[in-house]
């Protein structure tokens, strides 16, 4: 047993084991992609089995003529602090784009396709689900090579078994 401090309130006993963390990634806009390699990637570094499955619009974190090309998209981002009226103006989206990735680039953030790979050197695994492939019109040709396979939802759940799961 380990004692951890909780955010400066109170002290916790917490069994010291590693364990086992699956994202479901399913955006693929700059501010889902980010948070889910944070977390995959820490939790890796932390000796956690970690597992993360990418379905529908999170594909574009794993399409080579996307992973670049994220975007942060402001209608509906309240923590931008713009009012939602001015986040359809055009260009918005490109401008808080480049904003955000100031910012990163400011705080020695990773890119995230750098991010990807620096998780993966952890022992981060990542599934392209395959439904959403055949639906999309995919190949595994058109991913990242990061990607270890193509599984489905039941073998990613199968994976998943008796760890936390994460949607993104």
């Amino acid at each position: 047993m380990e004692t951890i401090q909780v955010s400066g309130r109170k002290e916790i006993e917490e069994e010291s084991t590693a364990g086992k963390l699956s994202i479901i990634l399913s955006k693929g806009s700059l501010d889902m992609a980010y948070p889910a390699f944070m977390i995959a990637q820490t939790a890796a570094a932390m000796g956690m089995e970690v597992h993360v499955f990418v379905t529908f619009w999170g594909f574009d974190v794993v399409r080579k003529d996307r992973v670049n090309s994220l975007k942060l998209t402001p209608v509906g981002n309240t923590s931008l602090g713009m009012p939602n009226i001015l986040a359809v103006i055009p260009g918005m989206t490109a401008l808080a784009t480049r904003m955000m990735k100031k910012r990163m680039l400011k705080n020695k953030v990773p890119e995230l396709y750098q991010l990807i790979k620096q998780s993966k050197e952890l022992g981060v695994k990542i599934h392209a689900c395959s439904t959403t492939m055949a639906v999309l019109g995919l190949k595994e040709s058109d991913l990242i090579q990061e990607v270890d396979d193509v599984v489905g939802a039941a073998t990613f759940l199968q994976l998943s078994e008796g760890g936390q799961v994460i949607f993104i």
